[in-house]
């Protein structure tokens, strides 16, 4: 079976969200209680002399690297978002280090090798402040920033204060700049209703990436609890959901990656189902799956699979299904 455990070991991070020390994590779902001078299961929050700080020292500051993305990219809300037409500007990828979550599939590993040894690694990122990320965000080209990694949530706090900055400045040259997140949608619902609404304000898209629906199958994947990671995913994409003020682009796009062996027919039906309650409207995106990471041996996602996942999206009554990452099916 495979393990989580001697990965995490290998780069000094917890084997489980630790539960045991005397300040608690409310970021996320898994709440960690981190003993003095220890991180959290992200590897990003850490319990410095009774404090909770990021691993730069200040929420003012993240741990990161940026790139400009030429429009269209390879976005997961790429069907549905406007910027998609936009050729001649670009996205601001901002790519944070450190994860809540630990999956054995991450398509983006690159994000824990960012950390060694419990430390900052100069050589693959960059420590930036929330005032400088918005001077890069004013670039004339960029059209919209988007924050994942690893994950956006251990760096909310300062990704939040950067945002109102863009957003602000933005709005002093009469100019948009869309501010969207993808995450796993573990975000404590206080902040992912802050997240909701800069890009309600500005424009931009949330992207929830819905590992799995049964428990058992989302914990062997992503090394948390899943009966938790569920009823916080189900939580944040109702919250969303009832924000919604406008049809385009949506606010709400969810995704899965499609792994064989884990993510079946019936997987894939469970999400739609609670997806076509909510709201049929939400834009369900199934993406193709490479091998990666501790999963490197397993084959990529069949054109057969895909086409009976995406069936199923439908027959629950969504009504837009898209798939993505289609060059990489067999």
């Amino acid at each position: 079976m495979r393990s989580h455990f001697k990965w995490r070991e290998l780069i000094n991070l917890p084997s489980l969200p630790p539960q045991t020390g005397e300040i608690s994590c409310k970021i996320c779902v898994n709440e960690c209680q981190i003993l003095e001078g220890n991180p959290g299961y992200c590897g990003i929050i850490w319990n410095k002399k009774g404090k909770l700080v990021p691993i730069t020292g200040s929420f003012d500051y993240g741990y990161l690297h940026w790139y400009l993305d030429p429009h269209p990219t390879n976005c997961v809300a790429r069907p549905v978002c406007p910027e998609a037409r936009h050729r001649g500007f670009c996205n601001l990828a901002v790519f944070f280090a450190g994860c809540n979550l630990d999956c054995l599939f991450c398509q983006n590993i690159e994000h824990k090798y960012m950390i060694k040894n419990g430390n900052i690694d100069p050589l693959a990122g960059i420590i930036i402040s929330s005032k400088e990320l918005a001077n890069v965000a004013m670039k004339r080209e960029v059209s919209c920033v988007c924050y994942f990694g690893g994950d956006p949530t251990p760096h909310a706090p300062y990704a939040i204060k950067a945002s109102r900055e863009i957003i602000k400045r933005a709005k002093d040259i009469k100019s948009t700049k869309r501010i969207c997140w993808e995450t796993n949608g573990l975000e404590n619902p206080s902040i992912m209703k802050e997240m909701a609404k800069l890009s309600i304000e500005s424009g931009g898209i949330i992207k929830i990436d819905w590992k799995a629906y049964t428990p058992q199958v989302y914990e062997a994947l992503t090394g948390i609890n899943g009966e938790k990671a569920l009823q916080r995913i189900k939580g944040n994409i109702k919250l969303i959901s009832s924000m919604k003020t406008r049809d385009e682009p949506p606010l709400l796009v969810v995704s899965t990656l499609v792994v064989p062996h884990y993510i079946d027919e019936e997987e894939v039906r469970k999400i739609a189902t609670y997806l076509a309650k909510i709201d049929p409207e939400i834009p369900y995106v199934l993406l193709g799956f490479a091998p990666q990471h501790l999963m490197h041996d397993v084959l990529p996602t069949s054109k057969k699979q895909m086409e009976d996942v995406y069936h199923a999206a439908k027959e629950e009554g969504i009504k837009e299904v898209y798939i993505e990452n289609y060059w990489l099916l067999r």
